[in-house]
């Protein structure tokens, strides 16, 4: 007999721990940051065991407190923080008789009656579930998932073809697409790439905004945004250059945080609850590099 007993971490990983380890940037989650702030709509692709799930995990926090949060999983994997407003909800196999079986299909319709404000998902595998799934994010809900895909490009690839086949029309809706991959013979997770879905005459191609550079170990700005920058100005207001102040200060806050080793998932909860209740104390903090326990 084998027995797989699945252990969650008491102290679960954050962003913090992915900036000291090289496995992200601070560019990238202010990116991140940024689009989880203002509701956009993220997919995270990778193969088995890249780190998908934890990443998303990672980036919950920037969920702003106020937010209800519907995840839907085959197994439980992800731990929120407390301060945030989630309803948790789990599939659930048949009995011996075939009855009494809850599928996400089933999860994934009856949580747009939830009122939610972001939903989570724990992996797209089917027509149905991705097409709900999409339904979801155009009727205006902020929706994140995961897929098993190695690139941005077969990403789209996994999502137009069957089994999942969604039409192409409907991954306009997808703000970003980060990657993740494994090198197993160093034993590394990176991000590999993070980038856009253009959506052109029923044709969609990618658009890698920043990619990992493996002869260095670092993460690099591959090419200028088409669309990402655009929406979040159209729907803020926000000048291109109060964007990339914007960036500047998430970054900021980030590397204070690296440099002060605020990591714990307590900590980091306190530091955005402060990010979205009084901005201006927490970049005058970082300003003044406080320390932590005097906020």
């Amino acid at each position: 007999n084998t027995i797989t007993i699945r252990k969650f971490r008491r102290d679960p990983w954050t962003m913090t721990d992915l900036i000291k380890n090289n496995s992200c940037s601070a560019d990238v989650f202010a990116l991140l940051w940024l689009a989880i702030e203002y509701e956009m709509s993220i997919l995270f692709s990778g193969g088995t065991a890249t780190g998908k799930t934890t990443f998303l995990n990672v980036c919950m926090p920037f969920v702003p407190t106020n937010h209800r949060i519907v995840s839907i999983e085959d197994t439980r994997e992800l731990s929120l923080p407390e301060n945030l407003y989630w309803a948790p909800l789990v599939t659930r196999q048949p009995n011996p008789e075939g009855k009494g079986e809850v599928t996400m299909l089933d999860l994934m319709v009856n949580s747009l009656r939830m009122r939610p404000d972001r939903i989570i998902v724990g992996e797209i595998r089917r027509q149905r579930e991705a097409e709900v799934l999409f339904e979801a994010m155009h009727t205006g809900h902020s929706v994140y998932a995961t897929v098993h895909a190695d690139t941005a490009a077969e990403t789209i690839s996994r999502l137009t073809h069957p089994p999942i086949n969604v039409p192409p029309n409907l991954l306009d809706a997808v703000n970003l697409n980060v990657v993740l991959f494994r090198d197993r013979k160093r034993g590394i997770r990176r991000v590999l790439q993070v980038a856009e879905l253009i959506v052109e005459e029923n044709k969609v191609t990618p658009n890698i905004i920043f990619r990992f550079k493996p002869t260095e170990d670092r993460i690099i700005e591959h090419a200028k945004s088409l669309k990402f920058y655009d929406e979040i100005s159209r729907y803020t207001g926000m000048s291109f250059q109060d964007i990339a102040k914007d960036l500047t200060d998430r970054k900021r806050i980030l590397m204070w945080m690296v440099n002060n080793n605020i990591r714990s998932i307590d900590e980091i909860s306190r530091v955005m609850t402060l990010y979205y209740s009084d901005m201006k104390e927490l970049l005058d903090a970082v300003s003044k590099n406080k320390k932590f326990s005097s906020l």
